[in-house]
């Protein structure tokens, strides 16, 4: 007789110190996802998901990288769920990348000319002072500003 498959996954150690927030930034997720999008552009219904998706990435690498509060396993783990985004945490470890909002931002395929995105033209460069990205809404995300 064959074994029954659950879907049980093992919880690694220190995951009920990070549990809350992941699951509350789920929540959020969730109700921007749900969340009517009448009278706004096509892309601008998208720019809460990726803000969401930025900050549960943003959260996770901070707590690894920078305050070093949790396990290179509970790491792990996170990004092998889903929770957060291991293709933009990348581009942060890089230099120039610091602060980057999304990886679209940064790809020439999805831009006129074969550039990046505005966003990520540093601030005193700009002719104009106040822009936002078409992709998700980020108004600079240049490591030099």
């Amino acid at each position: 007789m064959p074994k029954v498959k659950t879907n049980r996954v093992k919880y690694p150690e220190g995951w009920e110190l990070i549990e809350p927030t992941l699951r509350e930034l789920q929540a959020k997720m969730r109700e921007a996802e749900n969340d009517p999008h009448d009278g706004k552009r096509k892309c601008e219904a998208l720019w809460p998901i990726f803000k969401i998706a930025h900050q549960k990435s943003r959260y996770i690498f901070d707590l690894y990288h920078r305050r070093k509060e949790i396990s290179k396993e509970l790491y792990e783990f996170c990004l092998d769920q889903g929770y957060a985004d291991p293709n933009l945490i990348a581009k942060w470890k890089k230099p120039g990348y610091e602060r980057l909002c999304c990886l679209r931002c940064m790809q020439p395929r999805d831009h006129n000319f074969q550039t990046t995105c505005v966003c990520r033209v540093p601030k005193h460069l700009r002719e104009e002072k106040v822009i936002e990205c078409v992709h998700c809404g980020c108004r600079g995300c240049a490591s030099g500003d």
